[in-house]
């Protein structure tokens, strides 16, 4: 297995702790300590530093099968029997993402329960699996985003196999795979990276930050990178979500997101097989995916909350919070256009001005992901209530319409393709009670900002909280969540069909609104003659929409249309019902 190293650049002494036994491991210059010791897989092993008595667990640990406050168990990655060697990847432009939490997906909450749900997905018509992050946290249930242990994949879950065998069963079924992964910060349970280095400097909003721009910053930054690049070569990973990008503070001259956009992408080229980067940022600055020859940061994607934030307060009505400077058709308009409603525009949740236009003849749609719901615009809601709580099924497929009729990369977040009912809600697992409580404590006291009451908050260290988030697999099978469902599948068939939907040129995207009579109209052409056409009212009573000046048929609608005829005078309108929409193209 070759020989075992740490870093510990301040500490005086380091042993080996492996099964019981304690080895001294030497130094070199840049704080590295060294055993040739070698640890058969298997077995276990942690370190002591100075004069501790207690081992801690391998910052690079692969495998904790006792937690994240256990020891250390050594993994062989050569050993799991990979099946996907004729998988040659997928590119995420023109893909349809599906973010899932393996805790809630299924009733098991496992890997190997996921897998038995993965061809729900095929027929769906997605293309990539976004999971939510996997890596080992403190407790058996959680949202992944209090990881300690950046390399161990969660044991409750399945550990590190159990991850591998959903990868290869994912790309066994055309299913690219994107793990979520926070670099951000660590969780308050566990996190003795701190014993072991100058790994952190400062805070974030939700743990301690690292350290990417002071004394040591070389070799923090190499253990990112070098986690990065494991999950996508040792896990066959296709890809990463960068969870809040935006908090990682670095002021070094190559930022950390160029130099790992870089290695990436010389892996990809050693793997022959694309490697995407997406980053979650809240910055609206288009350099994050700009190539690296233009001067830009090089990631491949980020995830974009402002035409979230449209399409929510244009359906939904609500104008609180971060909501409060959307909620217009024309809002809506002009973010499907331009990317960022905020682009060096007033923002008043911010108090100040906010993000930077996006040159849209030079960077294509499919580099933003665009959303109705994901983790946490339903997770961060008091109640985790999604938008089926309180949309009408028209609406539900009406969002859906322009969503994937856009020219962005689609992120469904699961259960949305059917209007599941059960809620998705903040959970936590900690065994420590007085960190619980502060758990609960902080939770109520944040929502009291936005006007809930405190029995309006789930407990969230509670079990019921978990059982109360897993999606019913019985549901999809019923009334309207069944038509629901086939409505997605249609339209992402149909995505894939015409390629008019498909391309990503938001230059050639046109947008038509009437704010009073609450109708949309978005015009798709690929350049190449393919011309097609959403026609949405969102209003609660019938109307008359001007489409295009041809003779129109209907290739998709979720209610009784009917299509102008040139006898009528009414060439190229359409006739909708209440929250009702269609999918058009010209008479061929």
């Amino acid at each position: 297995m070759g020989e075992i190293t740490v870093w510990a650049p301040h500490r005086d002494r380091v042993a080996l702790w492996l099964d019981g036994d304690t080895h001294e491991m030497r130094r070199d210059e840049r704080g590295w300590w060294r055993s040739s010791r070698d640890i058969p897989p298997g077995h276990d092993y942690g370190f002591l530093l100075d004069d501790a008595t207690s081992p801690l667990p391998d910052p690079r640990s692969l495998w904790q099968p006792e937690g994240v406050h256990a020891p250390s168990r050594r993994y062989d990655h050569s050993v799991f029997p990979w099946t996907d060697q004729k998988w040659t990847g997928r590119a995420l432009a023109g893909g349809v993402v599906y973010e899932l939490h393996v805790g809630t997906f299924t009733e098991r909450g496992t890997f190997d329960a996921a897998v038995d749900r993965l061809d729900h997905l095929v027929s769906l018509g997605v293309d990539f699996v976004e999971v939510m992050p996997v890596n080992a946290f403190d407790g058996p249930h959680g949202w992944g985003y209090d990881g300690v242990l950046w390399y161990a994949t969660h044991e409750p879950y399945g550990g590190p196999d159990g991850f591998k065998r959903f990868v290869d069963a994912c790309h066994a079924r055309g299913l690219a795979v994107l793990l979520d992964v926070v670099h951000n910060h660590l969780g308050p349970s566990g996190a003795c990276l701190g014993e072991f280095g100058p790994y952190f400097t400062g805070n974030t909003p939700w743990g301690p930050a690292l350290n990417l721009d002071g004394p040591g910053s070389d070799e923090v930054r190499r253990y990112v990178i070098d986690n990065a690049l494991g999950w996508l070569r040792d896990f066959h990973v296709d890809g990463l979500r960068l969870d809040a990008v935006h908090a990682m503070v670095d002021r070094r001259a190559t930022p950390l997101l160029a130099e790992l956009a870089a290695e990436v992408d010389a892996l990809a080229t050693h793997l022959r097989r694309p490697l995407t980067l997406v980053a979650e940022s809240d910055l609206n600055d288009p350099a994050l995916v700009t190539a690296g020859e233009a001067g830009g940061h090089g990631l491949h994607a980020q995830w974009n909350d402002d035409v979230h934030h449209c399409l929510h307060t244009v359906l939904t009505g609500e104008r609180q919070g971060y909501y409060a400077d959307f909620g217009s058709l024309s809002a809506l308009a002009r973010t499907l256009r331009e990317v960022f409603f905020h682009a060096g525009t007033w923002s008043s949740f911010r108090g100040r001005t906010h993000g930077r236009p996006v040159d849209t003849r030079r960077l294509p749609g499919h580099r933003f992901l665009a959303f109705l719901q994901n983790h946490d615009q339903v997770g961060n809601r008091a109640t985790g209530d999604r938008l089926s709580a309180t949309l009408s099924p028209g609406l539900l497929a009406c969002g859906a319409a322009i969503l994937l009729c856009s020219p962005y990369t689609p992120l469904l977040f699961m259960g949305e393709e059917w209007g599941a009912s059960t809620p998705w809600q903040f959970f936590a697992s900690f065994p420590d009670p007085e960190l619980a409580d502060a758990v609960r404590r902080g939770r109520r006291a944040e929502f009291a900002e936005h006007g809930w009451g405190v029995a309006e908050v789930p407990d969230p260290i509670s079990p019921s909280t978990v059982e109360r988030s897993r999606v019913d697999w019985s549901e999809p099978e019923r009334g309207w969540h069944r038509e629901l469902l086939s409505w997605y599948r249609a339209l992402i068939a149909l995505r894939r069909s015409r390629p008019a939907l498909s391309d990503p040129w938001l230059d050639r995207l046109g947008v038509v609104v009437d704010e009073d009579a609450r109708w949309l109209v978005l015009h798709r052409t690929d350049g190449r003659g393919d011309e097609v056409h959403l026609a949405c009212n969102l209003g609660p009573t019938a109307a008359r929409v001007p489409v295009a000046d041809v003779a129109l048929e209907v290739l998709l609608t979720n209610g009784v249309t009917r299509p102008g005829a040139a006898d009528d005078g009414q060439r190229g309108r359409v006739d909708l019902g209440p929250e009702t929409c269609a999918v058009l193209a010209p008479v061929r």
